[in-house]
């Protein structure tokens, strides 16, 4: 009986040697790299986080009646991976996200100013961490004042001034929670889409002053969502 066994066995070992010939396997990586969406790089909403989604995507290109989670998982993915370098102030790996071409806008306030707003590329945001230039940012809310602050004393008070990997609330093409600032996100940027991770008004003493929010704007390239703009909400007069 195992005399029978011998022809399969040495018939499969010949079949394989001549697909591994034919058909050599590249192991070269590709020269383009992926974007960085291992795991470490992501993170599960906060336990009682709600997520809410527009009837349609703010770009032509990707509306649907309704969007499902499969549609939605690769913007989300890379939002919580932006979300995540940004706390973590992971320079190098968030500029792997930024757009090559467009590079980043930053909004201090929720109306968007692109002929305003300062813009960064990808370089720039790699050596964000060591960069001490002062750099006038927009006007504060109130006073008028210029914001004349560094790039890291901006992440600090207008871009990740909470923990936003612990948002309560995230919206897809969904704005959670407004104020006074005129809302112009998707008029601002028509191709893109964006994902707003937001902490409502919490205490009611503050009589819904202590909302803000991070709304993260990407625009499709190839098979990715880079990152075009960052926008942040709060209170304002």
């Amino acid at each position: 009986m195992k005399r029978f066994l011998y022809f399969p066995c040495v018939l499969c070992l010949v079949i394989g040697l001549l697909v591994g010939i034919l058909l050599p396997v590249d192991f070269q990586e590709d020269s383009q790299p992926a974007l960085p969406g291992n795991p470490p790089d992501t993170f599960i909403p906060p336990p009682g986080a709600s997520l809410s989604q527009s009837s349609a995507s703010s770009g032509s290109d990707f509306s649907e009646a309704v969007l499902d989670q499969a549609d939605n998982f690769p913007l989300l993915n890379a939002a919580c991976a932006v979300n995540r370098c940004l706390q973590r102030q992971s320079w190098s790996t968030l500029a792997a996200y930024v757009h090559p071409e467009r590079g980043v806008t930053f909004t201090p306030y929720s109306t968007v100013k692109l002929d305003a707003d300062l813009n960064f590329t990808p370089d720039q945001i790699k050596n964000l961490g060591q960069d001490q230039n002062v750099y006038t940012w927009g006007f504060e809310d109130g006073r008028g004042g210029p914001i004349k602050m560094t790039a890291a004393q901006y992440v600090q008070r207008y871009v990740y001034d909470k923990d936003y990997t612990q948002a309560p609330e995230i919206g897809v093409d969904s704005i959670i929670t407004a104020g006074n600032a005129l809302e112009n996100l998707t008029e601002a940027y028509p191709d893109c889409r964006f994902v707003d991770f937001s902490f409502p008004s919490a205490d009611p003493v503050n009589d819904g002053m202590d909302w803000s929010s991070l709304k993260l704007v990407f625009e499709a390239k190839g098979e990715h969502w880079y990152l075009v703009g960052i926008v942040h909400g709060e209170w304002t007069i």
